[in-house]
C-alpha cells in the first residue's frame, strides 16, 4: 500500500503529478484554491478528498507526504509549513527563489527527520540516466563541453524569468552529470514582453575539471526545442526530448592529416531506452523515499547546489559580468575556538566543530563537514566535506572518511581501517555523482585494517573484527568476522561477547549486567534499556562501580 500524499495546486503541472499519485494509488488528497477547477476533475478521481484550504492537508494525519505544485514564491513558505507540521515534501523546482530559504528549508527537513524532495524531474528520465551511465564508464571518452537548449513559445509566467523557469531543470542535469558545481558563471539575457522580466538567457559555465557549458533558454522561439548535447572524446550524445529518438550517440573522430585536423563522420546510433514516463519515475521516488527514509536523488541538497547556481547566474545577468558560483566573502577575524587543532593540521572553513573536539597532527578536515563535540582524531586523518560525525567518535591514526559517510555517537573507527564511497573506482573515471552513503550506527566499533563496503549500514552497538571487509548490512550488536565478514555472535553495548543464554534465551553482559535476548533470528535487544537510551551519567562517568550497578540491575530483576 503506497504512502497517502496530497498534491498542492491542480494548475498547469499539478494535474500531471495528480494524475501519476492516483494511479500509483497513493493521492489522498487534492487541495486547490479554485472550487472549479477541483470540480472540473471530482469524477475522475473517486475516493480522492478534495479540499481548497491547505490548513486542512497539514492538519490531516492520514496524510505522509505533501506534494507542491504551487507558484514558486509560494514553495519556500508552504514547503516549511508543511516540514514543520511532520509532513514529507515534494516541492517543484525551484526549491525556492533565495539561497537563503532553500538553506532553511534544508535545515529544518533535516533537523524534524524529513524527506524533502525537489521536482527535477529530467534526473528521472531513461535518457539521462543512461547518459549519467555511458558518462561515469567512460563510453564518451572524456567530456569536453555540454550544451543545453530549452526554447519554445510557451506558457509566460510574470512572477518568475525564463532563467528559474526554464533553467532548473538543465542546471540540475548539468551538475548531475558532472557531479560538481561551476567554479564560474556568466549569464546575459533580454527583456522584451516586460522590461523587468528576461524572456531570453545564455548562462555559460567554467568547471574545475576544464569543461566548459552553457545553458540556453527562451520562451520566446518559434519553436520547441529541448536538446543536450554532450561533447566527449571518444563520442558525441545528443538528448532530444522532442525527437522519437531520444538519445543517439555519433562516434565521430578527429583525425591529423598534413598537420591538419579533419572530421571523420559516423553514422548515428540511437540508444535503446526503456518506455518509462519520467513524471511516473519521480513520482515512485517520492514514495520510495518516504517508505524507506533514504533521501531522494534530487533531495534538498541537491535542490540547494542548483540554487546556488542559479544564484549565481542572477548575480551575473544583473550586473552584466560573470560571477564565482559560490562567491568568497571577505574572511571575518577567527573566532577563538571550542576545540583543539595541532599546529600541524589543517581545518579548511566553514566547517561545524563541536567543543571538546580534538584534531591531531597532520590531519585534514575539508569544508563543510560537520564534526560533534568530544571527538579524537588522530595522526594522518582525513575528513571529506560531506560528512556529518556525531559527538564522542573516536577516530585512530591513518583513517580517511569520505564523502557520504554518516557516522552518529560514540563510534569507535580503528587504526587504518578503511571507509569507501565508490564500488567501482576508477582513476580516469569521474564518479562524484555516484558516491554511495554508508551509515555508522551510534556506538559501533569498527577494528583496525577494517574494509567496509560504501551504501551499507553498520547496525548500533555493532562490533567488526580487526581486518574484517564488511560487503553488507550489519544488525545491531552483531560480533563480525572474516572476509567478507559474517556474523559469529553478539556484542554487548561495553564491548563485550554474549555467550551461554539462559533457559529464557537470556544473555548477560558481564560489566554492566545488562540482558539481552534474541527476540527473533538475527535480532537482538537490550531488555534492560530503551534502544536509544545514553550510558547512564553514573557509569559513562566512571563514578560508580560497575558491580553496583549490576547489583541494582539484578535486585531490579527479581
Amino acid at each position: 500500500m503506497a504512502a497517502n500524499v496530497a498534491v498542492v495546486g491542480h494548475g498547469y503541472w499539478g494535474k500531471n503529478l495528480a494524475r501519476n499519485f492516483f494511479e500509483l494509488g497513493a493521492l489522498r488528497t487534492l487541495c486547490d484554491e479554485s472550487t472549479a477547477a477541483l470540480e472540473a476533475v471530482r469524477a475522475k478521481y473517486p475516493g480522492v478528498v478534495f479540499c481548497g484550504n491547505f490548513d486542512d492537508v497539514l492538519g490531516d494525519p492520514e496524510i505522509a507526504g505533501v506534494v507542491l505544485a504551487t507558484p514558486a514564491v509560494r514553495h519556500y513558505e508552504m514547503a516549511k509549513q508543511a516540514l514543520l507540521a511532520g509532513k514529507d515534501v515534494f516541492v517543484e523546482k525551484p526549491l525556492a527563489l533565495d539561497v537563503k530559504e532553500g538553506a532553511e528549508l534544508v535545515r529544518i527537513a533535516a533537523d524534524h527527520k524529513r524527506i524533502l524532495m525537489v521536482g527535477h524531474i529530467l534526473q528521472y528520465h531513461p535518457a539521462v540516466r543512461e547518459l549519467k551511465r555511458l558518462i561515469a564508464n567512460g563510453d564518451l571518452g572524456r567530456v569536453e563541453y555540454i550544451y543545453s537548449n530549452r526554447l519554445n513559445i510557451g506558457k509566460i509566467r510574470a512572477e518568475e524569468n525564463i532563467l528559474w523557469s526554464f533553467a532548473p531543470h538543465d542546471i540540475s542535469v548539468l551538475l548531475g552529470l558532472l557531479g560538481e558545481e561551476p567554479q564560474t558563471v556568466s549569464c546575459e539575457g533580454g527583456s522584451y514582453l516586460n522590461s523587468e522580466v528576461p524572456d531570453v538567457t545564455l548562462s555559460q559555465f567554467g568547471f574545475a575539471n576544464g569543461v566548459r557549458a552553457h545553458v540556453f533558454v527562451s520562451w520566446l522561439h518559434p519553436f520547441k526545442e529541448q536538446r543536450l548535447v554532450v561533447v566527449g572524446s571518444a563520442q558525441m550524445a545528443v538528448f532530444d526530448d522532442t525527437a522519437a529518438e531520444k538519445l543517439v550517440l555519433y562516434p565521430h573522430k578527429v583525425e591529423w592529416k598534413d598537420r591538419v585536423p579533419t572530421a571523420i563522420k559516423s553514422e548515428a546510433v540511437p540508444v535503446p531506452l526503456p518506455k518509462e514516463e519520467p513524471l511516473r519515475n519521480e513520482c515512485q521516488e517520492f514514495l520510495n523515499g518516504i517508505e524507506s527514509r533514504r533521501a531522494p536523488l534530487t533531495d534538498g541538497a541537491e535542490g540547494l547546489r542548483v540554487l546556488n547556481v542559479l544564484r549565481a547566474c542572477q548575480q551575473a545577468l544583473t550586473a552584466g559580468k560573470p560571477q564565482l558560483s559560490q562567491p568568497q566573502a571577505a574572511a571575518p577575524e577567527p573566532p577563538e575556538l571550542s576545540y583543539y587543532v595541532h599546529p600541524t593540521a589543517i581545518v579548511d572553513q566553514p566547517v561545524e566543530i563541536g567543543a571538546g573536539t580534538k584534531i591531531w597532527h597532520f590531519s585534514h578536515v575539508l569544508a563543510g563537514a560537520k564534526i560533534g563535540e568530544r571527538c579524537i582524531f588522530g595522526q594522518n586523518c582525513h575528513v571529506a566535506g560531506d560528512t556529518v560525525i556525531g559527538n564522542n567518535v573516536k577516530v585512530q591514526n591513518n583513517v580517511s572518511i569520505y564523502a557520504g559517510a554518516h557516522i552518529d555517537d560514540d563510534v569507535f573507527l580503528g587504526p587504518s581501517c578503511v571507509l569507501t564511497n565508490v564500488t567501482n573506482p576508477r582513476s580516469q573515471v569521474n564518479r562524484h555523482s555516484l558516491y554511495e552513503k554508508t551509515f555508522i550506527r551510534r556506538g559501533a566499533t569498527v577494528g583496525a585494517n577494517a574494509t567496509v563496503v560504501c551504501g551499507i549500514t553498520l547496525g548500533r552497538y555493532s562490533f567488526i573484527a580487526a581486518g574484517s571487509v564488511v560487503a553488507k548490512d550489519v544488525p545491531d550488536y552483531a560480533l563480525m568476522v572474516g572476509n567478507p565478514a559474517r556474523r559469529i555472535g553478539w556484542m554487548s553495548r561495553h564491548g563485550h561477547r554474549l555467550d551461554f543464554p539462559n533457559e529464557d534465551g537470556v544473555m548477560v553482559c558481564p560489566e554492566s549486567g545488562y540482558r539481552y535476548k534474541e527476540e527473533q533470528p538475527g535480532v537482538l535487544r537490550c531488555i534492560d534499556l530503551d534502544e536509544d537510551a545514553p550510558l547512564p551519567a553514573e557509569l559513562s562517568k566512571g563514578t560508580r562501580s560497575y558491580d553496583d550497578f549490576k547489583a541494582d540491575i539484578v535486585a531490579s530483576s527479581h
